[in-house]
């Protein structure tokens, strides 16, 4: 809701590469804009569909999502510009989602990469000029227990699509099982609990710009 009504016009579209569950578009919906989500798996398209039918009703605004592969959003969107790229992508293999060999959690890391470099490429090609992209990443650890850097790569593949980083949040998740768990990891290999994510917002254009294209509002 925050990232919404600080980094998108009013009654903007939302373009959201890695749609996942139905939340992102039922909030944008309710909010007042506009959301093209792409999801890969139909059985959470259409849990997403009934999900969004149940809260917004057919009169209100409603959320939209396409079934697809994002690395072919260009196509999948008929070339629709978006106002706000917002997105939270695979954390690698943190929890695979399928077996479809289309799907970031089910590939290698070299081919994580590549994709994940493409999709964000292809997206941010999608967004207006001087405007704002979020997507919230945590990192992963590979098989030796060394943190991948998946956000700093996030930043990398960002720039290299042309947006410059221009804030960055930490959202604190729930604790959890945490407290139980990180003792026994620590005394095993000194690995540190972690329980939050990295909100990165990037900007393509100018932040002035972008910034005055935005309603006013209390922040």
């Amino acid at each position: 809701e925050l990232m919404y009504s600080w980094f998108c016009p009013s009654g903007g579209l939302v373009l959201d590469p890695f749609a996942g569950g139905s939340v992102r578009g039922i909030v944008a919906a309710k909010l007042g804009y506009g959301y093209l989500g792409i999801e890969l798996r139909r059985e959470q398209l259409l849990a997403n569909e009934a999900q969004a039918l149940a809260i917004c009703g057919q009169d209100e605004l409603s959320p939209s999502w396409v079934e697809g592969d994002a690395r072919d959003i260009a196509r999948l969107t008929s070339g629709h510009e978006a106002d706000f790229l917002f997105s939270c992508p695979p954390y690698f293999d943190l929890e695979i989602y399928s077996d479809d060999h289309r799907d970031l959690s089910a590939m290698s890391w070299e081919a994580f990469v590549v994709a994940y470099a493409e999709i964000i490429h292809n997206s941010a090609s999608l967004l207006k000029a001087h405007r704002f992209a979020c997507f919230v990443v945590g990192d992963v650890r590979n098989d030796s227990g060394a943190y991948r850097g998946l956000p700093e790569l996030t930043v990398k593949l960002f720039s290299e699509a042309g947006l410059v980083k221009y804030n960055e949040a930490v959202l604190v998740t729930a604790v959890g099982s945490l407290p139980i768990r990180a003792g026994l990891h620590f005394r095993a290999a000194r690995k540190m609990g972690k329980t939050h994510q990295n909100c990165l917002v990037f900007c393509k254009g100018d932040p002035k710009r972008a910034t005055r294209l935005i309603e006013e509002r209390s922040c």
